[in-house]
């Protein structure tokens, strides 16, 4: 086999590669003979066709499959041979594929063409990035405090409904005469008072006692479509198409009690730490608040990290080729709109792996099996933790073990880990100013990512 490559640019190249028959023409025969033992054609026993018959109908498709599995062989030799670095997969050219017979055949000729990846310098630039810290404020400690007494808290049954309550109820789809609809809606649910922001919906569900009705709006006691279908036990395009109030009967009220700030409610939410008035809970609130955002802060500057690198090393890419690469690898048909439309994501998401894959080269940066386990360990912990839940050691041991033993979950683990270690190695070389900012301006400036 001969190869021959042909740089059109610096991002794109030819591969013209001629296949003589000493190349594909033992292994050809081979086909042709192990075929003839698998074949079964009407007057001839099992493996006694003729190979001249064999030959003249499956030949053709036979030679193809092993000179396509030559040609596979010999490009990514040849790519690593001169240690290439391409983008996508080699392509056959739409100019010219293939030259030969492959009725009679003799030499072959292909061109195929390849993507190549850009030359990559990672520069930082002088300008200091601004990594934002959450103020955690006094008002965020009383909202986690309250969150926390009424998470331990108790329920009780009032007389009448206040604002605050939860109501179980019966609702049922009225006509437009207020009479009960025949073959309407009807379901049972649970309504939270307290988040329901109409007022005169409020009011009106306000001192009521078991058994007694009242109608309703359903859109004024739900906090959006989704809710009330829930609350309704409908499809969302019945919500759609819904019209009409609806009659409610009180089934039940419940009132959740907040629990006492005491020394029982301390040990409660915090089982490991030894909290003796409101003044250390205050402060264990605040530190895992804290400790929490500190995630959050170091997740939002990697990804304007990123970003801020993409944009000024800005590489070069093979965008047609790669638009072309992905409408053939692709296992569902695409047009050439909705590449154009998802193009640009999938370029900066490319960059910035190419960007990431130079660093690597450059600070030779490894991730260990250990640090792999260590951050499954984390990565599940975290998860558990904002539920309020724990694990023990036993539970956490077999969840770490399945999530590595995952392919996906695996491989997504060694990318961030990896990422991580990139933006670690840049950011001692970056200047940096540190900038306390409101949970609000913090979130406002997250959503514009």
């Amino acid at each position: 086999m001969e190869i021959n490559q042909n740089n059109i640019d610096k991002l794109n190249a030819k591969l013209e590669i001629k296949v003589s028959p000493a190349d594909y023409s033992d292994k050809f025969d081979a086909a042709l003979k192990k075929y003839r033992k698998q074949v079964n054609l009407p007057g001839f026993r099992s493996g006694k066709v003729p190979l001249g018959l064999v030959k003249k109908q499956y030949g053709r498709s036979i030679l193809a499959e092993e000179i396509y599995g030559i040609l596979d062989a010999g490009i990514n030799d040849h790519i690593q041979t001169n240690e290439l670095k391409v983008l996508g997969r080699p392509m056959p050219s739409d100019e010219k594929e293939v030259e030969g017979d492959w009725d009679n055949p003799g030499e072959f000729s292909f061109t195929y063409d390849i993507g190549l990846s850009p030359d990559i310098k990672v520069k930082l630039g002088t300008k200091a990035m601004e990594y934002l810290q959450i103020e955690v404020s006094d008002d965020m400690v009383a909202d986690q405090i309250k969150d926390i007494t009424r998470r331990y808290g108790s329920l009780e049954t009032p007389e009448e409904s206040a604002d605050q309550d939860m109501m179980m109820v019966s609702l049922v789809q009225l006509d437009d005469r207020g009479k009960i609809q025949e073959s309407g809606i009807m379901n049972d649910a649970t309504i939270g008072l307290e988040f329901i922001e109409d007022k005169k919906t409020k009011k009106a569900l306000t001192g009521l006692k078991s058994g007694m009705t009242a109608e309703v709006n359903p859109n004024k006691i739900a906090k959006d479509q989704e809710d009330l279908g829930r609350i309704l036990g409908i499809t969302q395009e019945e919500v759609q198409n819904l019209n009409g109030n609806f009659k409610l009967t009180v089934n039940d009220v419940k009132r959740l009690i907040p629990a006492e700030l005491n020394e029982e409610l301390f040990k409660k939410a915090f089982p490991t730490e030894d909290i003796a008035d409101e003044i250390g809970f205050k402060e264990k609130i605040k530190a895992d608040l804290e400790n929490m955002f500190k995630a959050d802060a170091e997740n939002l500057f990697r990804r304007k990290f990123a970003n801020k690198l993409i944009e000024e090393i800005n590489p070069t890419l093979p965008d047609a080729f790669l638009k072309k690469w992905i409408k053939m690898a692709n296992e569902n048909p695409l047009s050439d709109e909705q590449i154009e439309a998802d193009y640009p994501n999938y370029a900066e998401n490319l960059k910035w792996q190419l960007i990431q894959n130079q660093v690597i080269e450059d600070e030779k940066i490894e991730v260990t099996s250990e640090e792999l386990k260590e951050h499954a360990e984390n990565y599940i912990m975290r998860n558990y933790k904002q539920y309020g839940m724990t694990l023990d050691a036993e539970q956490l041991e077999s969840m770490v073990s399945s999530t590595i033993a995952n392919t996906e979950e695996r491989k997504r683990l060694f990318e961030t880990l990896y990422e991580h270690k990139v933006v670690d190695s840049l950011k001692d070389k970056a200047k940096i100013k540190e900038k306390m900012v409101s949970y609000e301006k913090f979130i406002e400036e997250a959503q514009t990512m």
